[in-house]
């Protein structure tokens, strides 16, 4: 299978969503490609507050369905499949994909990030079984019970707060000696009873038998060791780039990211990239729809020249 389409979009998140609305509404015949939930990382959050236009707040899922619905209503196809190379042929872009293959005349890739692992023994074997990267989706199986969340970023402190409306203590486990959140997320967190800090601290170990029991834990200073009973642990340090596939093809930093310039183009000519894919990414949804519309903007007129 190879269809023929002006703009494939790579990724369903904001990004790849704003992206697709302008196109469609550009008269651009435009696919977009997502290997998942359309939505992307922001489904997992309960309540989006900083999205301007929704002063109550707005879940993440609503949000990007929201998105999609408009993006659909101008035109905009969608498939779920995993894009898995870009082959450059002449001006047009092969995208290959779990699903065929599909060409354009420009790509914009929006494929977002997956979250870090811990790296540690255990986590493999305990996942799904106490170790969660999903607060909103498993924080109602800890219902009065211990658990802690390891991170000190936006994401993690967001997460850790949601937890303490189940579990009956949220212990926060941070490698540095301070968080990285906002300071409202921080005062937000630092005033909710159920949470307690663990500063300097680092996993080593989760152990359990059938379900995850305890953790052993170390000292980043001193290297003292110690184990923490917990009926479950939430990882949320960080998100790696979705762009093992594009190795030789675009030239990416050393963490995996997209290098882009202002009008999100990469040094291949026809080919963008927007949201948290692309290097210093500020990793907000409205940052990502701006990316997004960028994009957009710049394939039109690549296309129309």
């Amino acid at each position: 299978m190879n269809e023929e389409y002006d703009v494939i979009i790579i990724g369903g998140g904001p990004a790849g969503l704003t992206a697709g609305l302008y196109t469609s509404r550009a008269r651009l015949n435009s696919l977009l490609l997502e290997k998942g939930v359309v939505g992307g990382q922001i489904v997992e959050a309960e309540l989006v507050e900083n999205y301007p236009g929704f002063d109550e707040g707005i879940s993440g899922l609503e949000l990007t369905q929201l998105m999609h619905q408009q993006a659909i209503k101008f035109g905009l196809k969608t498939i779920i499949a995993e894009a898995t190379g870009i082959e450059l042929k002449e001006k047009q872009k092969v995208v290959k994909a779990t699903e065929g293959n599909f060409t354009a005349k420009a790509v914009i890739i929006a494929g977002g990030s997956q979250r870090q692992k811990l790296g540690v023994p255990g986590e493999r074997e305990f996942t799904g079984r106490g170790v969660s990267y999903c607060a909103t989706c498993d924080a109602p199986f800890f219902q009065e019970q211990q658990i802690a969340i390891v991170g000190g970023g936006d994401s993690a402190i967001t997460e850790a707060l949601h937890l303490a409306k189940f579990a009956s203590r949220v212990i926060v486990i941070h490698r540095r000696d301070q968080l990285r959140a906002t300071r409202i997320i921080q005062e937000k967190a630092f005033s909710e009873p159920k949470m307690e800090f663990l500063w300097s601290t680092i996993v080593d170990e989760i152990e359990g038998k059938d379900v995850v029991k305890r953790l052993k834990l170390r000292q980043v200073k001193t290297g003292r060791k110690s184990t923490m009973d917990v009926a479950g642990i939430f990882v949320s340090i960080g998100l790696k780039p979705n762009t093992g596939y594009l190795k030789g093809v675009l030239p990416l930093d050393e963490l995996g990211h997209i290098i882009t310039n202002e009008k999100m183009e990469t040094s291949v000519p026809g080919i963008f990239a927007a949201g948290d894919i692309r290097r210093d990414s500020a990793r907000q949804a409205i940052c990502a729809a701006g990316d997004g519309a960028t994009a957009a903007h710049y394939a039109q007129k690549f296309i129309g020249e």
